[in-house]
């Protein structure tokens, strides 16, 4: 009865610290880049990001590995060479892109969900971001790759 009553504190206590950790989010470096089934390139290849600044959040590593999840739930191991600093993220609901950080200000374009967006600069919960030929800002609600909020 003891050893069950020191599991389940120890289970609880856990779930508290980790609880606590801020996420960490960092983005691919390179257009290809390998996700491994485990910390090491001995592992095989899970799967292959093709896509440049996708931002991915980090759930653990293990020496030079890295593991992500992404905005789809996938998850996996990146080496830490494949990885930089987070300067993008992606919008999980249609936003309008504006010219000006207020809603009142004139609107460009409508940006569909899960448009990749890269960051330029941020400010009072409106982010300055550029997609393609657009460059305009974006309300911080409804994103994933950036702590910002």
């Amino acid at each position: 009865m003891k050893k069950i009553f020191s599991i389940l504190l120890l289970i609880f206590f856990s779930n508290i610290i980790y609880a606590d950790i801020p996420k960490k989010y960092l983005s691919l470096k390179n257009k290809l880049v390998n996700v491994r089934y485990g910390p090491g390139l001995h592992y095989p290849i899970k799967y292959v990001y093709k896509k440049i600044h996708l931002p991915v959040e980090v759930i653990d590593q293990k020496e030079n590995f890295r593991r992500i999840i992404d905005f789809k739930k996938n998850s996996g191991w990146i080496h830490r060479t494949q990885l930089k600093k987070s300067n993008s993220l992606i919008i999980l609901e249609s936003k309008i892109l504006f010219k000006k950080p207020t809603r009142f200000s004139k609107p460009l374009v409508k940006l569909k969900k899960g448009r990749l967006l890269i960051i330029k600069k941020c400010k009072n919960k409106w982010c300055q971001v550029t997609t393609n030929n657009y460059k305009g800002w974006i309300d911080t609600n409804n994103i994933w790759g950036s702590t910002i909020n």
